[in-house]
């Protein structure tokens, strides 16, 4: 769909909706945990490539359990590749809707700050002639005081 501007808004009850849709996503995963970058950087990485692999590893671990110590738990295996598909077909589903939501937070915050500065130019304008906006103009141009202010090496540097 190609970006037009945006005219929509959601309702008090609306996002009372979401945030219990997202509540019941979370109670439906009460087994998420959180990982230190420590933690994350130590631990094996399954990408695509290695789905492969694991399925493969799988399979020779399901019909050949006579090799693998008794120790070796092969129903937990079983239980750790089906979560670790399923997880990825829900993480796929999560990212295309944040990567959605944040495109239409750019979008219409784009739209917003079009608006602002619109409003503030008239204001400025304004300002020279009617009594009251002075002070009204110097406040909206507080936001672009740092931006001015910034020396011309850190703002090309960004």
């Amino acid at each position: 769909m190609t970006y037009q501007n945006i005219t929509a808004s959601l309702s008090a009850e609306d996002v009372k909706e979401i945030k219990a849709a997202m509540a019941t996503i979370q109670a439906k995963l009460p087994f998420l945990v959180t990982l230190s970058v420590e933690e994350r950087r130590k631990l094996f990485k399954m990408g695509d490539k290695s789905l492969a692999f694991v399925n493969n590893s799988l399979t020779a671990a399901q019909s050949n359990r006579d090799i693998l110590p008794a120790s070796f738990d092969v129903e937990e295996f079983v239980r750790d590749y089906q979560l670790a598909t399923t997880l990825t077909e829900v993480l796929i589903g999560l990212r295309q809707l944040t990567e959605q939501v944040d495109d239409t937070l750019l979008a219409v915050g784009s739209e917003a700050m079009g608006s602002s500065l619109t409003v503030y130019d008239y204001v400025k304008t304004a300002a020279k002639k009617t009594p009251g906006l002075k002070t009204l103009a110097v406040q909206l141009g507080e936001r672009f005081k740092a931006i001015k202010n910034k020396p011309a090496k850190a703002a090309s540097g960004s």
